[in-house]
């Protein structure tokens, strides 16, 4: 018989970046009655930071979904920072930043030494092994992936992510926070992209090489795969929401985590990054969206 696993407790949460997918994160935590520590270096990312959060309760009190006495309580239990002294009684932090190696592994250089030795570490990474970015740590054991999808409020599931050193513990706290916010979790090998984007990015990539070689229209190809598949939202509106800089960034660690000639990036999503159409985020993308209703810009 083997020894019990003693899993830590998770009771504080600290994350790392104030963009969409942290302030999403910090919004789940503190509606479920965890104390939030959310740090980021831009001064314009943290003001702006609870006023978005807020706007987002308001939305859920709306829809009635969160009761409006319980917001006030849940917006008091974020700490805006800066400082990474900030996270030292954290059971776990998330970093949730873009998905560039290089700044993650500075960040966990950055946060690590104010860590207490029983403190997880965890990246909403969407496609970057964790196994390599828990080895530019001193704590692989303690260090999981947790890829919340985006809307973080709003999206039921979470991907648990187990390096090769994963520690069974870490995995059993990861898995017990996300229930304890509401989420249904997938566990997925760490394999590039993992299991949503490893299945949905390429889809993405063949309806924009349907559009390059002219087999539809942006509005064939949406309403076609809204309307035959039944999807809620096409696929290169799926992709203008996504951002076409991080479809291509996951396509591009597909092709070459895979060496498979099936994931290569589709050239016209390469220009349309390279032109700055990155979509919503851009106001244009496969959409123009400085017109109500969005258009088509091919």
């Amino acid at each position: 018989m083997t020894d019990p696993v003693n899993v830590p407790t998770i009771e504080r949460v600290g994350i790392v970046g104030a963009g969409q997918m942290g302030i999403g994160i910090a919004h789940v935590c503190a509606t479920h009655d965890l104390p939030v520590v959310l740090m980021d270096a831009k001064p314009d990312a943290r003001d702006k930071a609870l006023a978005s959060i807020a706007r987002n309760m308001d939305r859920q009190v709306a829809k009635g979904t969160l009761a409006a006495a319980d917001k006030g309580p849940a917006l008091a239990r974020i700490q805006i920072t800066d400082d990474h002294a900030a996270f030292a009684d954290c059971d776990l932090v998330l970093e949730a930043v873009t998905e560039k190696e290089e700044v993650k592994r500075a960040i966990y250089q950055a946060v690590e030494p104010h860590l207490k030795p029983s403190c997880i570490m965890a990246s909403n990474t969407s496609s970057i092994s964790i196994t390599r970015l828990a080895a530019s740590t001193k704590r692989p054991e303690r260090f999981i992936g947790m890829h919340f999808m985006n809307p973080a409020p709003v999206m039921k599931l979470v991907e648990l992510i187990r390096g090769i050193a994963t520690a069974e513990a870490t995995y059993r706290a990861a898995r017990t926070l996300a229930e304890r916010l509401g989420k249904d979790t997938a566990m997925s090998e760490d394999f590039p992209a993992f299991i949503v984007n490893r299945i949905l990015v390429p889809m993405i990539n063949e309806a924009v090489y349907a559009l390059h070689e002219g087999v539809g229209s942006v509005a064939a190809i949406d309403n076609a795969m809204k309307l035959g598949a039944n999807h809620p939202m096409g696929p290169l509106e799926l992709a203008d929401f996504i951002g076409l800089d991080t479809c291509l960034f996951i396509m591009q660690v597909l092709h070459e985590g895979l060496a498979d000639s099936k994931y290569r990036p589709c050239p016209l999503l390469v220009k349309y990054v390279e032109a700055g159409w990155l979509g919503r985020k851009a106001k244009r993308g496969f959409y123009d969206y400085s017109v109500n209703p969005p258009r088509p810009t091919r």
